[in-house]
């Protein structure tokens, strides 16, 4: 987002390929995107793409805790299975999660929480701060806690489904828990820059992503591809297995700044 700003007036690339969906719905606001509706468009659900062909899914990753199973054993305690859960006080100083400044994932933590509260903002940061009690550090990248949960640094990590099954895949001694509440979800989207210096490109390369060969190699990522043109023999869990909360796109990326300025306030101090 922060070099497509910086780079409006002269765009250094025509397509921008992956990231949380809410950054894309920002870059749309901003007027950092132009629209493409792709013939494969037609295959992804209404609800993980734009209504203005501005921005298109390419799968859904949900959030999940990882439990590293040996310090959970030394420490005689149980893995989390709901968001409540994460509060408890034998989980104090135990939980890694990324910081919401420079992570896509620890904002979806927050809408998350919003939705399940129903937008009572009280309530969430009340959590927020309860939770901030049991968390030992707040990492830079997304994907960091759940590495460091595999690696005994952290017990408890709060990180996306896919980052997590791959770890686990790779030999980690973690569980991996879906919170019962529901949980949120990240839209790995697609989006063509405006103003990009090689649209037709871009344009193929977008079609491409959308496509078979493309879909495979998405698929083996342990994501859930949003493309029925997806192979389902590879997927790990499907979206019918999973309790998705309802997100709304539009109001994470209007509030996005806010929210995050108000964790930094409240809890990032």
């Amino acid at each position: 987002m922060a070099r497509l700003e910086a780079e409006k007036q002269n765009p250094q690339a025509s397509i921008w390929v992956g990231g949380v969906g809410v950054f894309h719905v920002e870059a749309k606001l901003k007027g950092l995107t132009t629209p493409y509706r792709a013939p494969y468009s037609q295959f992804i659900d209404e609800k993980f793409k734009d209504p203005d062909g501005y921005w298109i899914g390419l799968y859904v990753g949900p959030l999940a805790f990882a439990t590293n199973k040996n310090k959970a054993k030394e420490l005689g305690i149980n893995p989390p299975i709901s968001w409540a859960d994460l509060l408890k006080p034998e989980y104090k100083g135990l939980i890694r999660m990324a910081n919401p400044n420079t992570s896509g994932t620890a904002y979806n933590v927050i809408t998350t929480l919003v939705n399940i509260y129903k937008r009572d903002e009280a309530k969430v940061f009340d959590y927020l701060k309860k939770l901030d009690a049991n968390v030992n550090m707040y990492t830079k990248s997304g994907s960091a806690p759940g590495k460091d949960c595999a690696i005994g640094e952290t017990t408890i990590a709060i990180g996306y489904l896919h980052d997590l099954v791959k770890l686990q895949k790779e030999g980690a001694p973690i569980v991996i828990t879906l919170p019962r509440e529901g949980t949120g979800y990240e839209i790995a989207a697609m989006s063509l820059i405006k103003g990009g210096k090689e649209p037709l490109e871009a344009k193929k390369l977008y079609n491409w992503i959308l496509g078979d060969k493309a879909q495979a190699i998405i698929a083996s990522w342990y994501v859930i591809p949003l493309s029925p043109k997806a192979p389902k023999n590879k997927l790990v869990y499907k979206l019918e297995d999973i309790n998705l909360i309802q997100q709304d796109l539009l109001w994470e990326a209007q509030n996005r700044e806010r929210l995050v300025e108000k964790w930094n306030k409240e809890i990032g101090k």
